[in-house]
């Protein structure tokens, strides 16, 4: 309501007084964005009016990253290019959730380079890990794959704790489904032989056309899945997706193209990437199990990839 106004208008106009500042930081107390899968306005975020109206001013003034605590975790996101960073904890016996959120503390670094952080546990391994924003080249230059089955190029070559972050980044072109057409659509599928579920699935779901992550790391437990923007019936689309395994389950990302900004895939999962073993193949087109296996059925599709560490 008012108040939320209020304070809105306070911060507009304080960034605009401070608009030469080369890093614009946020401190707060609740995310805007949930974490982990722990929801609920004026309980666990913020409001969802003043959640939005709050993010529009950090987008429209260039800020780096809203600080925020709350819940007892450390999670990063990104949306519309400004970072959501949530550190808590502090001691406090439990996490959100146990088993998985740990004791930490954050060492960060803010330069020319622009910042870079690191997560340690309370053994001082390092956990998860960030440099922002991402140094990527030009997406016509990433490598094409053509429609088919392929050797899977990446591969599981270090420690999982080593300290340096693997990003993964595909670009998806092509025209979209008509209107009438609701069954899953594989982009993207990253399968070994056997029964198991493939631990990586990206696609189109619904009739909606929602582009979709599924992860499936541990064979016998359902996937977990990311969400991201619905496609239009019959439209030419190009967008891009880049998995992070530093970033915890915020590090599922997409933007249209080179020029406009990443976002966090949405998720209710405690996880990300970082329990993902890359799987032997990749199929374009197709699911894990042949041509008749989730087709894309809509025409012209066309997939770049690129990697980098």
């Amino acid at each position: 309501g008012g108040e939320g106004w209020v304070e809105t208008t306070w911060l507009d106009h304080t960034l605009r007084d401070h608009a030469d500042a080369r890093f614009k930081l946020v401190l707060g107390h609740h995310p805007v964005h949930p974490v982990n899968g722990f929801s609920g306005p004026w309980q666990r975020e913020l409001a969802r009016d003043n959640g939005r109206r709050f993010w529009r001013i950090l987008v429209q003034h260039g800020v780096l990253a809203y600080l925020c605590s709350h819940i007892l975790a450390f999670d990063v996101q990104v949306h519309e290019g400004v970072l959501q960073i949530l550190t808590a904890g502090a001691g406090t016996a439990h996490r959100m959730p146990e088993g998985i959120e740990y004791l930490h503390c954050v060492q960060l670094a803010l330069d020319a380079q622009g910042m870079r952080y690191q997560v340690l546990d309370t053994a001082g391994r390092i956990r998860e890990w960030l440099a922002w924003p991402l140094a990527l080249p030009p997406a016509e230059g990433w490598t094409a794959l053509a429609s088919g089955i392929h050797a899977s190029p990446i591969v599981d070559d270090k420690p999982r704790d080593t300290p340096t972050a693997r990003v993964i980044l595909w670009q998806f072109c092509g025209v979209c489904a008509a209107e009438n057409e609701s069954s899953a659509q594989t982009l993207l599928s990253g399968w070994s032989p056997g029964p198991a579920l493939a631990p990586l699935w990206i696609g189109l779901r619904g009739r909606d056309h929602r582009f979709s992550v599924l992860l499936s790391p541990s064979p016998g437990r359902s996937p977990h899945l990311w969400r991201g923007p619905s496609l239009s019936p019959g439209v030419p689309f190009s967008l891009q997706v880049a998995i992070h395994s530093g970033m915890g389950p915020g590090g599922l990302l997409w933007r249209w193209d080179d020029a406009t900004p990443w976002s966090s895939l949405i998720a209710a999962s405690p996880w990300g990437a970082e329990r993902l073993t890359w799987p032997e193949n990749w199929s374009i087109g197709h699911g894990q199990r042949g041509p008749a296996d989730r087709p894309f059925r809509g025409d012209d599709l066309q997939v770049r990839w690129h990697t980098q560490q």
